[in-house]
């Protein structure tokens, strides 16, 4: 079976669907795939996503196509168990994202006019989107933002929400004045030696720190991201550094990695 697998093969998303059956067979299977449902394959489904947009961002096309393949893999994975439970399969899930495309595109596929600026095709998919969370039964205005997002993200799609009714602050000096509140409430927290409270107020200054990014126009996810990745690039740097020295920075004082961190600064600049 296998052999015919590995023969050319004219639809590689069939061939795909059909090596996933053969991998989840309780007899002949492998025995981790076998083992996995919804929820342990879920994690995998996130990391391949931020995977493909690493490749991205390095601008390797070639492992590009390798990490998309892996992100398709986490679909056709997921909807084979929903096929094997009888709740529906990858053709399925193919033909609802097509008629859901057809259904937010009137002015492609439909009667209306395509002559829309991209500001206002994206009004219209939100008014579309809020259609169909209300078709589905999801009254309430945070409904529908997905619990398994990024911290920083879900907190960004959760305000943007509360935003569209009204409930924000108008300018940015009152984010800046919660942000100092929320401080100070952090610092009295920490008196008190209470862990659950003190990571309380933490994620609340977290939570107007993604406000006042989103006042600025920043995605706070982005800019955190950004952020990690100057801070290794810099720790490297001073790495290295120590290296040409001989030392670790295992071996190295406080003071001393202090010292080349503000050099490595200064010539980045």
């Amino acid at each position: 079976m296998m052999t015919n697998m590995n023969a050319p093969h004219s639809d590689g998303i069939k061939q795909l669907v059909e090596i996933m059956k053969i991998l989840r067979d309780p007899v002949g299977g492998c025995p981790w795939d076998v083992a996995q449902d919804f929820e342990t394959i879920s994690p995998y489904t996130i990391e391949e996503a931020y995977e493909v947009d690493d490749a991205i961002k390095r601008g390797d096309m070639v492992d590009l196509k390798s990490e998309l393949g892996d992100l398709l893999l986490q679909t056709v994975f997921q909807a084979q168990i929903a096929d094997e439970k009888g709740l529906f399969n990858f053709n399925d899930v193919a033909e609802t994202i097509s008629q859901k495309m057809i259904d937010r595109h009137p002015h492609v596929f439909g009667d209306e006019s395509n002559q829309k600026t991209p500001e206002q095709q994206v009004i219209d998919w939100e008014k579309e989107k809020q259609a169909e969370r209300e078709r589905r039964g999801e009254t309430q205005v945070l409904d529908g933002v997905a619990l398994g997002l990024p911290a920083l993200m879900r907190a960004e799609k959760l305000q943007k929400r509360a935003a569209r009714v009204g409930f924000d602050w108008p300018e940015i000096d009152q984010v800046i004045e919660k942000i100092k509140e929320e401080a100070d409430e952090l610092v009295e927290a920490r008196v008190s030696k209470d862990n659950d409270h003190i990571r309380e107020e933490f994620g609340d200054l977290l939570f107007v720190m993604v406000n006042l990014g989103r006042h600025l126009g920043i995605e706070s996810e982005v800019a955190l991201r950004e952020a990690n990745d100057k801070f290794s690039r810099r720790f490297n740097s001073v790495e290295e550094i120590l290296q040409g020295r001989g030392k670790t920075p295992q071996e190295s004082s406080l003071e001393e990695m202090d010292a080349l961190w503000d050099v490595v600064k200064k010539n980045e600049k």
